[in-house]
């Protein structure tokens, strides 16, 4: 049986000398575990579109309950980032994090999208970087089934709380914090409110269409990305490499 199917590399693992096996994030199939034989043979055709954050055109061949690659052909390589470390580093950051919210044969073509776009944005639109790291954090977040409850203070229902509990993902005023209450709370300015709030609830055809003052995206970083690794109770290697680069 032959499948005809797009997707984006989200992990390359060697397999024997001269294989690898490839995580792929395709629209219709979800994730899908995939053999490359030859991939790491000197001059293999399979390189360029196989390689990481590659988003390509295969076509795979089922033996066995496993898919094997009969063919590729390259759709986009994302240039801007495979020319820039830092770039390079902070998307295959949010490869990891697709890798650990997609699953296999279970279709999420939000997450796919979300990715693309972030990727297209990072390397074709010199969109700030810790603009479009926030906006996948939280995105990311509201598609794993943690999407924030921003409305208000949790408590007495004020619109404009200064409060955000990150272990459970709602807004309070500093006045009624209960003093028996466990986890981290940030500072949330009305900028940063602002921001969260479009973020979670736009249209996913505009969530990198609004501007934001600089002082307020660095405090949106440091929520965002908090709150991401609070849910999903994990860090992420190619966070703490980019994160060494940034520092450098």
């Amino acid at each position: 049986m032959y499948l005809t199917i797009k997707g984006l590399i989200l992990r390359v693992t060697n397999y024997n000398d001269h294989d690898a096996i490839l995580s792929i994030l395709t629209h219709s199939h979800g994730k899908l575990t995939v053999k490359a034989r030859g991939l790491r043979r000197k001059n293999s055709p399979l390189i360029a579109p196989c390689q990481l954050l590659a988003y390509s055109e295969f076509v795979l061949f089922e033996y066995k309950e496993m898919y094997t690659i009969n063919e590729a052909h390259t759709v986009e390589l994302f240039h801007g980032l495979r020319n820039d470390l830092q770039k390079l580093s902070l998307g295959s950051y949010f490869a990891q994090v697709s890798d650990v919210l997609s699953q296999e044969d279970q279709p999420n073509p939000e997450l796919l999208s979300l990715v693309l776009n972030s990727l297209y944005a990072l390397a074709s639109l010199n969109t700030p970087e810790i603009l479009v790291k926030s906006v996948f954090e939280l995105r990311c977040a509201c598609l794993a089934g943690y999407t924030p409850d921003i409305s208000g203070c949790i408590h007495c229902g004020n619109i404009s709380p200064n409060r955000f509990d990150v272990s459970a993902g709602h807004l309070e005023c500093s006045t009624c914090k209960s003093k028996d209450s466990e986890g981290i709370r940030m500072p949330v300015s009305a900028g940063v409110l602002d921001a969260l709030r479009y973020i979670c609830f736009c249209d996913s055809k505009k969530v990198y269409n609004f501007s934001i003052m600089e002082d307020t995206l660095f405090a949106l970083s440091e929520l965002s990305e908090l709150y991401l690794s609070t849910q999903l109770e994990r860090g992420f290697s190619a966070l703490d490499f980019y994160k060494t680069i940034v520092l450098h």
